[in-house]
């Protein structure tokens, strides 16, 4: 089971390119895309989901090709869009059974049991008869994955879902998300670092419509091992630090800049050795592409 995407571009009004010759191997698991907004994760993420086609490129999931039997895919498809619009006085209950039918569940006592199973799942069951509208960011998100599991999908993408959760509700989506990716193809769009390094076995890093970098978070953080120094500086120094090192990433504690520097030595006795991260190696693919 796999998704294999072959030299996908886009390019928007002949002159915005959203995607650029985009090639990537993606197999059961969990699957993180990370990059900035605008980055064009949900220009692919739409295009896998057979929501718009590229201007060219291939993509085949085990042995159907997606670009030219959209239905096929759609059948095994379970999709949580960035904007997941629900009908607010709707109950979840009676929403997903909706759902449930439009996506082939004719049997009504398999219907039923299917949407009591999934309910449980993310742990709305208890509140399955609130309308949507009274649900928070959370709940809703939970009530999004609920609608994109129905049918037993082979692949689930995710685009963006755990911006503006609170920690404990993102926490419960982490644990949702790795339950779901063990049996599963699911590919997380994001831009928050953490989703990755916190669920994903593999990933890729996307900018400008390119894939940067992609492999596993633990190879692509360790790439930068024996490289990065940080130190505490005054306000009035970081300007001066900027110009003379390569500064990827600031930070303040306690009203002063940390830096973090990419040098293949130690600068100087005032800096110290730093273990990398992958935020340090997102934020050194930002570096590079800014420089460019």
């Amino acid at each position: 089971m796999a998704l294999e995407i072959k030299n996908i571009s886009k390019t928007y009004n002949k002159e915005k390119k959203a995607l650029s010759d985009i090639t990537l191997s993606i197999q059961k698991g969990m699957f993180g895309l990370l990059g900035q907004n605008g980055a064009g994760k949900s220009t692919l993420m739409r295009t896998i989901a057979t929501l718009q086609d590229p201007d060219s490129g291939d993509i085949f999931f085990d042995n159907i090709d997606v670009l030219k039997q959209p239905e096929e895919m759609r059948k095994i498809l379970g999709y949580l869009p960035q904007d997941f619009g629900v009908y607010e006085n709707v109950t979840a209950y009676d929403m997903l059974k909706h759902i449930a039918k439009m996506k082939g569940l004719s049997d009504g006592a398999k219907r039923k049991q299917a949407v009591d199973g999934l309910l449980n799942r993310v742990n709305l069951y208890d509140v399955k008869d609130r309308k949507l509208s009274n649900y928070s960011g959370g709940m809703k998100q939970r009530f999004g994955i609920a609608q994109a599991l129905l049918g037993n999908p082979q692949i689930i993408i995710v685009d963006e879902p755990t911006a503006g959760l609170d920690p404990m509700e993102r926490n419960r989506f982490y644990n949702l998300l790795s339950d779901i990716g063990e049996n599963t193809v699911v590919i997380l769009s994001t831009h928050i670092v953490e989703d990755v390094s916190t669920l994903c076995n593999d990933m890729a890093i996307i900018g400008n419509g390119k894939v940067l970098k992609s492999g596993k978070p633990s190879i692509i953080e360790n790439e930068l091992k024996g490289k990065l120094w940080t130190k505490k500086i005054d306000k009035k120094e970081l300007a001066s630090a900027q110009a003379t090192w390569q500064v990827i990433s600031s930070y303040y504690e306690a009203g002063k800049p940390v830096v973090t520097i990419l040098s293949d030595h130690q600068p100087d006795d005032s800096f110290e050795a730093k273990k990398p991260t992958l935020e340090d190696a997102y934020f050194n693919l930002m570096f590079e592409q800014q420089i460019k």
